[in-house]
Order: C-alpha cells, then sequence, then structure tokens
C-alpha cells in the first residue's frame, strides 16, 4: 500500500493556519471621527425694551371752598341730593349750560340738594332762579341742616306766598314733618315763567328773608334755637307736573 507522507498537508495546512491567523488579527484601529456637533439654535430674539409704566395719577378729592359763587360749570361733587317726600326715578337733577336744573315729573316730590363740605353757625344765602315749567311749586333754601337737630326752610311759592319753617326728620330718619314759624305774601315774586334772587340770612336766632333785594320778613326764633348745619337749596312739586327750575347760581357768604 503506497502510504501518502503528511508533509505536503502539514505545509498546506501551515499555510491555511498562517492565513487563517492573519485573517484573526485585529485590524489596525481606524482615526477616531471627531464628534458631531449639534445643530445650530438661533438664539430668540429679544422684544425691544418696554416703555416704564407710569403710575395713574391719584385722584383729587373735590376742593371745597366755605364763601364763594357756584356757577354749575364745572364739578359739582361736593353736592347730594335727597327727597322728603316723591320716588327718586321722578326726579331729575341735571347741569345745563351753567345752570343746576331740577326736573319732578310727578305731585308731592320735595327734593334738596346739600353743600357738603362746610358747617355753618351764621350765614348769607343768596341764589337766583328761572322757573320754566309749572307755576305751582315752591323753591327753598335752608341753613342749619342737621340730621339730628333739623333746620330752618325758606319756601317761596311762585303764587306770591312764602314761609319759614322748621323741618326735622322722625326717629328712623326715613319721615320729615314740619313746623310753620312765620308765613305771609309779597307782591315781589314774579310769578310764572320768570327769574328771581332770593336771600335768606340765619345769624344767631334772627331769620331774615328778601326777595328781589326787598327786605320781607324778619324774625327772631325762640323755639327751635337750631345752631349749625348745612346750606341747601330745594324744590318742590304740589298737584300739578312737571316742574322745572334752574337755579343759575347759588352765593354763601357771611351775614
Amino acid at each position: 500500500m503506497k502510504r501518502q507522507t503528511l508533509a505536503p498537508f502539514l505545509f498546506l495546512f501551515g499555510i491555511i493556519l498562517i492565513v487563517s491567523l492573519a485573517c484573526g488579527l485585529p485590524s489596525s484601529p481606524a482615526e477616531p471621527e471627531p464628534p458631531a456637533q449639534p445643530p445650530a439654535v438661533d438664539e430668540p430674539a429679544q422684544p425691544p425694551p418696554s416703555e416704564p409704566v407710569t403710575a395713574p395719577p391719584p385722584t383729587e378729592e373735590p376742593v371745597s371752598q366755605r364763601f364763594f359763587t357756584e356757577e354749575f360749570d364745572g364739578d359739582v361733587d361736593n353736592w347730594s341730593y335727597f327727597l322728603t317726600s316723591g320716588e327718586d326715578r321722578k326726579f331729575n337733577l341735571s347741569t345745563e349750560n351753567g345752570r343746576l336744573v331740577f326736573d319732578l315729573q310727578d305731585e308731592y316730590i320735595y327734593s334738596y340738594v346739600t353743600y357738603d363740605p362746610e358747617i355753618y353757625e351764621n350765614v348769607r344765602l343768596d341764589v337766583e332762579v328761572n322757573n320754566r315749567g309749572f307755576n305751582n311749586n315752591n323753591v327753598s333754601l335752608i341753613c342749619r341742616y342737621d340730621e339730628e337737630d333739623g333746620w330752618y326752610e325758606f319756601n317761596i311759592a311762585n303764587n306770591g306766598l312764602y314761609e319759614i319753617l322748621y323741618g326735622s326728620w322722625d326717629d328712623n330718619g326715613t319721615t320729615a314733618s314740619y313746623s310753620r314759624i312765620t308765613n305771609g305774601g309779597s307782591n315781589k315774586i314774579k310769578a310764572g315763567k320768570e327769574t328771581n334772587q332770593y336771600t335768606v340770612i340765619c345769624d344767631d336766632r334772627t331769620l331774615s328773608l328778601y326777595i328781589n333785594g326787598i327786605e320781607t320778613n324778619i324774625i327772631e326764633d325762640n323755639r327751635f334755637v337750631l345752631r349749625e348745619g348745612l346750606v341747601a337749596i330745594s324744590v318742590s312739586s304740589f298737584d300739578v307736573f312737571p316742574i322745572n327750575v334752574e337755579y343759575e347760581w347759588v352765593q354763601i357768604s357771611e351775614p
């Protein structure tokens, strides 16, 4: 039998082994790639600088005066109103063309407007008034108004009559009552749609009424003896309406 030697096989095996080892050897390390750069991000747009915020100016309180002439052509926040008779919805108060306008749309509305900042002891009150509605109404001037103690009220009617009253509230402050101090008549009152000027003076216990510059009545009050309070103006309707009365001006002064 012919035997084949192992030399060629071993040689071949050696060749194969060398090749195999060569293939199994690790390859040379590749050069590392530089790290990927993150994508560029746009910077957010900066808002333009805002204008500095200015605080609103403080609200000014109405400026009050003690003695002055009110012509109703500006701020009237120092004046306020109330009724002793009638319904608010039937009463309208406004300023028009430098006048304070009372518009009464029902019977028996008694409306008052007080000057609130000042308390007066002795005081003089002058007014100029236009009647633009029916003739049957009262225009009134008030001194020493006090919710607790009462007030003096000078009523002048377009029919030529006048009276001086003491007015007061009941204990609940809901109902007003009136007591007559004196009354009378004057032919100096201009009836109808006319303009009148009235003056009242409260000086200690002396109560004085002037109609269109003429002394009409001066009386001493020894019954109620009010000391101090607000001044006020008033318009009242009776059994006819509408009543429309305009105050051109109101002057508050010392007696």
